[in-house]
């Protein structure tokens, strides 16, 4: 019966919607980390290959942001 409610009720997608921004943000997070350590490290060796390694650090935040797109679309069918 709790099965049941919970299949109805939407808990099912309100669980996706978190997995969603949750693990994109993980993902995202483990990702900036080695960018950003490699990134220091272009940086010191070349100071004009600043632009690059901003771009490179903020290509993994879209993860995040397409996580939060799935996010409300799971929201929305919930009713």
């Amino acid at each position: 019966m709790v099965v049941e409610q919970v299949l109805t009720n939407g808990g099912l997608l309100g669980v996706g919607a978190g997995l969603a921004i949750g693990l994109g943000a993980v993902a995202t997070g483990i990702a900036q980390g080695s960018i950003g350590a490699a990134g220091l490290g272009m940086i010191a060796e070349k100071e004009s290959s600043l632009p690059l390694v901003i771009l490179f650090v903020a290509i993994p935040e879209t993860l995040v942001i397409l996580g939060f797109v799935i996010a409300f679309i799971l929201i929305g069918k919930m009713g």
